[in-house]
């Protein structure tokens, strides 16, 4: 029987390519669209808007924080698509009592390639798989940016304000897109405030889509308290998702830039 080790080090085993997945992750939804698997996927949460058909028509099995373990049973998957930082650990241990559940474990561009051959084996679609990290390289290559990189700060919530510390996958897109991740040196999401702001001369403030969904009122609300930092609103998803939406970072992150 083949056996998959997944990004935690835990060993699953599949007789046969599984034909009943459910995927706990937005992002990882997208690529399981995206490697060819609509008749397969059987389950999604609430939060996987990524393709639009598949949040109208797939049923729906809880959030990424509450999953309904109820529901996930009586569809039965042969195969659980989950991530460490994502989904709650007490939650994936009971599911991993009745279903092989795959768990993902990203830091960095390195991990995501990783994550992509790793879900194309255990899938048995290892040739797309092959192909888009292929064309998500290339495009990641081709970014373009020249000069000094601005400081940047990067906002994930808002009371208490929360921003990225240098070992997280955001902190990875931050510096792909030509930025200085000020709070390099912190770890995970650390909170912060608009006096620790202004004390280090954060040329940029960038205002994510979510999971806080930042919008123009916010940075009206902040311009006047952070007078010498350039303040942009951003799509998180271009920042935070780690599956094929990679593919469309790149692009975004060269418009981006023009912006500034």
């Amino acid at each position: 029987m083949p056996a998959f080790t997944d990004q935690i080090g835990r060993i699953i085993s599949q007789a046969n390519i599984p034909n009943r997945i459910i995927s706990l992750v937005p992002s990882q939804t997208e690529l399981l669209f995206d490697l060819g698997l609509e008749e397969k996927v059987v389950g999604i949460t609430k939060f996987c808007i990524h393709p639009e058909k598949w949040f109208q028509n797939k049923i729906k099995v809880g959030g990424t924080k509450e999953i309904k373990l109820d529901m996930i049973k009586q569809l039965n998957p042969d195969l659980v698509i989950a991530n460490k930082e994502e989904n709650k650990k007490e939650q994936i241990e009971k599911l991993e009592k009745y279903f092989p559940v795959w768990t993902s474990d990203i830091n960095n561009l390195s991990d995501a390639f990783d994550m992509i051959e790793k879900i194309g084996q255990i899938t048995g679609t290892e040739k797309r798989a092959a192909e888009l990290n292929k064309l998500i390289r290339k495009n990641f290559n081709e970014i373009n940016f020249i000069g000094p990189r601005k400081k940047a700060a990067y906002l994930i919530w808002r009371n208490p304000y929360m921003t990225v510390g240098g070992d997280t996958f955001i902190n990875a897109m931050i510096e792909s897109a030509g930025f200085e991740n000020i709070f390099i040196n912190k770890f995970r999401y650390p909170e912060t405030s608009i006096e620790e702001l202004n004390r280090l001369n954060v040329d940029l403030l960038l205002l994510s889509s979510e999971p806080y969904p930042f919008g123009q009122m916010h940075l009206q609300e902040l311009q006047p308290q952070l007078p010498n930092t350039k303040i942009i609103l951003v799509d998180g998803e271009m920042f935070s998702w780690y599956g094929s939406r990679l593919l469309k970072a790149p692009e975004y992150f060269n418009t981006l830039r023009q912006l500034l």
